[in-house]
């Protein structure tokens, strides 16, 4: 039996514009306040009123003696009108607002011959009814091309900031899955290698392990995380790397430069400086038979307009040619994503070894906050906070 082609669909005419025209889609309070964008320019308003007065000029020579007056004062207060309208329009785009501005607008344009002819202007009123007539067309038009062109400039942002949010939501699930599966298996292995031998860093590496875990499970469930945050999920995976890699890895904290409130009222797109210290290991420190020296640290940059965080090891230092790997290309549009394009990453020779930086702009709502809290701790207990934290342990049997 042969298959039944259906024949596609004709598209259907929507009856609904002959009789109330107009884009269906109505945006809601909060759309508008993301898409909205720059409020009316007054630019608008220059032009059209520069345009009425050439066009009124233009016919001047056209009219009446008596009316030429008239017809100015009366097109400048048609213009004043229609770009009231047309700025009600563009606060809220919608086929509601167009029809009721142009019902308005009718019915102003069918009362202005009624009065005239009531004041015995029944000369005037014929010889102004096309100039009225063009001026009501003009203006109803103008607001139709406007209330398309605004609903469509919306749409398009509220696109633009959908899949933005996409990218960035695939973004993390991408710097989730690359929380390298060789480190924990790695990890792993070594631990029940020490279960095994029973080993007494079998004990100091698998409460190392539960804290990492613990943080950085459940924390691309986030948009941002504090600073403060960060600096302990790292402090974590370099406790483990540390308790593997022996000797070979010693590493340090420096963040006394930036009060702790701030630290933790300033937030990061989760994993960011896991990624920087996850480099400096991979690429820095376990190439090198010898091993290295990690430092991590933090400080207020540019007057206190922006925070820098820094992760140098003394490692062999980049390759020429270098390019930045997948985890460093996702860190860099998150970071770009979510800070509006401001935030900046950077990966240099340190020479010995590679820095790697990024620099995040600090808002005054931030400082303020932060201020706020260490003013409100002053009176507290003091909270400690470590300047340098080094730590050096014994070498690790091969796993």
């Amino acid at each position: 039996m042969s298959s039944l082609h259906t024949m596609p669909e004709a598209p259907r005419i929507d009856w609904t514009q002959w009789i109330f025209p107009g884009p269906r889609r109505v945006f809601s309070d909060a759309e508008l306040a993301r898409a909205g964008g720059g409020g009316w320019s007054r630019g608008i308003d220059c032009y059209v009123y520069s345009n009425v007065v050439v066009l009124v000029l233009c016919f001047y020579q056209f009219l009446p003696d008596a009316v030429g007056g008239f017809v100015l004062v009366a097109a400048l207060v048609g213009a004043s009108a229609g770009l009231w309208g047309a700025r009600w329009i563009w606060r809220h785009p919608s086929r509601t607002r167009f029809n009721g501005a142009s019902v308005m607008a009718g019915i102003v344009a069918g009362l202005i011959p009624l009065v005239m002819v009531q004041l015995g202007q029944r000369a005037l009123m014929r010889d102004t009814m096309p100039l009225l007539a063009g001026g009501l067309a003009l203006m109803l038009s103008s607001w139709w091309f406007l209330t398309l062109y605004r609903s469509q400039q919306l749409e398009g942002r509220l696109r633009e900031q959908h899949e933005q949010q996409q990218r960035v939501a695939l973004a993390q699930r991408l710097a989730a899955a690359q929380i390298q599966p060789h480190f924990l298996f790695n990890t792993l292995a070594s631990l029940q290698h020490w279960v095994d031998t029973q080993d007494a860093r079998g004990g100091p590496l698998l409460r190392s392990l539960t804290r990492y875990l613990r943080a950085t499970l459940p924390m691309f469930e986030h948009d941002r995380l504090p600073v403060a945050q960060e600096l302990q999920i790292v402090s974590s995976y370099l406790d483990i790397m540390q308790a593997r890699l022996g000797t070979r890895l010693t590493w340090a904290m420096a963040v006394d430069a930036v009060p702790a409130p701030l630290l933790a009222t300033v937030t990061l797109p989760p994993g960011t400086l896991l990624t920087l210290a996850e480099n400096a290991i991979t690429h820095g420190i376990e190439p090198s038979l010898r091993g290295g020296h990690v430092t991590v640290s933090a400080s207020v940059a540019d007057g206190g307009g922006w925070l820098r965080l820094e992760v140098r090891d003394n490692g062999p230092g980049l390759a020429p040619g270098t390019c930045d790997g997948l985890g460093l290309t996702n860190t860099r549009e998150r970071l770009a994503a979510q800070s509006g394009g401001a935030a900046q990453m950077g990966l240099e020779a340190a020479a010995p070894g590679c820095l790697a930086w990024i620099e995040w702009p600090l808002s005054a709502r931030e400082v303020a906050h932060a201020v706020a809290r260490e003013v409100s701790q002053a009176s507290g207990p003091e909270s400690g906070h470590a300047a340098v934290h080094e730590v050096t342990t014994t070498p690790l049997d091969p796993a």
